[in-house]
Order: structure tokens, then sequence, then C-alpha cells
């Protein structure tokens, strides 16, 4: 469940013109394509990602976007508005924290020596200094956030992304990513169970489900892609092209 929405929220990021840029929807309207539906939808001369399931994949985007609508941005905007702005950082903070671990492990998997070690650096101080996470002393010190998962782990090692796969609530994937995110998935688990950090609490589960939906929240919270307001009559052949170019633009080597 920690996972259950990541996709579907950190493809905002890599939509962050797409979606911002467009939010004048008149001006928009005026501006011929430069591009057509078939540059997008053409695997060969555009994407790099295939699309055999393009019929079940179409459907699950819209999916994604009625449950987007109808759910998630109504609880975020509940959220934004109850809590003050450094509550909002705090929680972001705290769960950016948490998800140092898996960049640990994934880079000490790939091999990335530096890239542990500063990892390892942020979470020890930011989990110290930092107050559980709830600050970020470790940037003011020139530890720049790092990020890695299962998926480029995979791809270190040679494995294909296979086919596209839009995936319900995680929104645009791939058959490695999809399996990449199980992994990690599965280890967050085990950690936690191992730890049970809430054991003496009496309700273990019950604050597990509580921080599990407010990481959710937080991650819809801080992006501002909107399903189909990038006023492009082919959203979706151009979400699976910016999904499909993500990795080399946020590769940090």
């Amino acid at each position: 469940m920690n996972y259950m929405v990541k996709i579907a929220l950190t493809l905002g990021l890599s939509l962050f013109l797409t979606g911002c840029a467009a939010s004048n929807a008149h001006i928009a309207s005026e501006i011929q394509p430069l591009h057509t539906v078939s540059e997008f939808s053409d695997d060969e001369s555009v994407s790099h990602t295939r699309d055999p399931w393009e019929g079940f994949n179409k459907g699950m985007y819209k999916f994604n976007y009625e449950a987007d609508r109808f759910f998630f941005l109504p609880v975020v905007n509940a959220y934004e508005a109850a809590t003050p702005g450094f509550v909002q950082t705090g929680v972001s903070n705290f769960f950016a924290n948490i998800r140092e671990v898996r960049t640990l492990y994934n880079s000490i998997l790939q091999a990335k020596g530096k890239k542990s070690l500063v990892t390892f650096g942020r979470f020890l101080t930011n989990s110290t200094i930092g107050i559980g996470g709830l600050f970020d002393p470790a940037t003011s010190f020139g530890w720049r956030q790092q990020h890695e998962d299962f998926d480029r782990t995979l791809e270190t090692w040679g494995v294909g992304t296979g086919p596209y796969l839009v995936l319900p609530l995680l929104g645009p994937s791939t058959v490695r990513n999809a399996g990449g995110l199980a992994v990690d998935g599965a280890v967050r688990w085990a950690i936690v169970g191992s730890i049970d950090p809430f054991g003496g609490t009496g309700a273990s589960s019950e604050i597990e489900t509580g921080a599990t939906a407010l990481e959710a929240v937080d991650l819809r919270h801080r992006q501002c892609f909107r399903y189909y307001e990038s006023d492009y009559p082919f959203e979706y052949y151009m979400v699976r092209y910016i999904f499909s170019e993500r990795r080399e633009f946020t590769t940090i080597k």
C-alpha cells in the first residue's frame, strides 16, 4: 500500500511543463500544436516504450483520472486547507527521509559508493538533528538528495524495460518498473515489520494505515499535474512519451 499511488503522483513532476504551462485554456486553444497525434503514437519515431496493450492502458488511464478527480484531489484540497504550510513541509520532509532507505540499499546494489555515502549521511543527519526527518539540515550541509529504486537497479543489471503498462492508481509504468515497485514495497514492508515502530501503542495497524494514507496525500499535494488539463488532444501519448524519457531526465549519475 505504501507505493499504491507513487507513480501516478511522481508523474506530475515529469509533466510539470505540460501541466503548469497550459493553465490558461483559451490562450492554449489559439496555439496550433507543434506535433501530431501520429508523431507521439509512433513508437519507432518518438517513444522508446512499446505499447502493445494500448486499449487496456487507455482504459486504465481514464480510470485513474476518475479516481484522481473524485477522490485524491478532494482529499488533497482538504489537507491543504486544514494544515498550515510549515506542517505540510514537515510531513514532506518526514516521508522523504524514510525514502532515503530505499535509495541507500539500491545505491549499494548498483555499486554507487558516493551516492550510498551521501544518502546514509542524509538519513543519519535528518533523523537526528532533523528530529526524525521533520527538518532537512542535510541539504544545507550540501548533501543533495539522491533518488534510486529497484527499477534502476534492474536497469543497471541489464534488464529491459518491457512493454508500457498503466497500472490501477499507480499510473504510467512498465513491466520492469512494476516489478521494481513490488520489490521496493516488499523490502519496506519487511523493514517496518521487523522494527515494528508502533508495536507498543496497541494500534500498530491503524497507525501504519494512517501513515500510508498521509504519505499518499503528501505525494499528490506536491505535484501540480492534473489529468486532461494539458489542453492537448493526445495527452495519453504525450504522457507515455514523457514517461519513457523520464529516467534519462532525472537520473543522477
